[in-house]
């Protein structure tokens, strides 16, 4: 394929920006406290990151475990926050009790973003109807990918959702990215790309030392070339 598949890559701070831009990845989704499954960083990490590395950063908007708002006022403000650190891209995603797209909380807070590019997270992967989400939340400004894994149990159970929905490319509700994330291994990377996904996103795989180590520049190079060779 000609065109280069983006690679992206969780950081937790500037070593991991660093290694990771070192390695060849193409954007960065910047979190804290991955035993809460990756929470929204400080304002002064986002700037520390952004003074280190010249890639683009998409930063969590998410303050507790789990996928519900909680409080939205909190979550508007910490996005309006995160603006004026200088974020300019962003990842979110609320469902409600029941598992269908909390539509107020989002245009709540995408009301703040006013227009930045933000990727709705895996919340797509503990919906009650997938395809009910998308076409809820088609034409919503800026949502310019999806991350998931197909499924809440990670890519190998979900690699036949992944590829049914990368076959639907361009309908409404599917024009935006899939970036492909959540137990994605390299075996998983032939299979996707020949269905035409360019999205692919990392996170313990650039860690092979576990979430207690920084990022390997090493591990993201190999993806890297594995991406570029597909």
């Amino acid at each position: 394929m000609s065109k280069r598949a983006v690679l992206e890559v969780i950081a937790l701070d500037v070593e991991d920006a660093v290694a990771a831009q070192a390695g060849g990845a193409d954007r960065l989704e910047l979190v804290t406290d991955m035993a809460g499954d990756g929470l929204t960083p400080s304002a002064a990490t986002v700037t520390g990151i952004r003074r280190a590395v010249d890639l683009s950063l998409r930063v969590m908007i998410r303050l507790a475990d789990g996928f519900v708002a909680g409080d939205v006022g909190r979550l508007a403000g910490t996005a309006a926050k995160l603006r004026e650190a200088g974020a300019e891209e962003f990842v979110l995603g609320f469902l409600d009790g029941g598992g269908a797209v909390d539509l107020a909380a989002v245009e709540r807070v995408v009301g703040v973003l006013d227009g930045c590019p933000w990727t709705f997270h895996r919340a797509i992967d503990r919906a009650a109807d997938r395809d009910a989400l998308r076409k809820q939340l088609d034409g919503m400004p800026g949502l310019d990918t999806y991350l998931t894994a197909g499924s809440a149990h990670g890519v190998d159970d979900g690699l036949p959702v992944l590829l049914a929905e990368a076959g639907r490319s361009g309908e409404p509700g599917y024009e935006q990215r899939l970036l492909v994330g959540g137990g994605l291994r390299l075996e998983h990377v032939p299979v996707l790309s020949k269905a035409g996904v360019d999205g692919f996103h990392i996170g313990g795989a650039a860690r092979p030392g576990g979430w207690d180590e920084p990022v390997s520049a090493e591990a993201v190079a190999t993806w890297r070339a594995a991406l570029d060779a597909r």
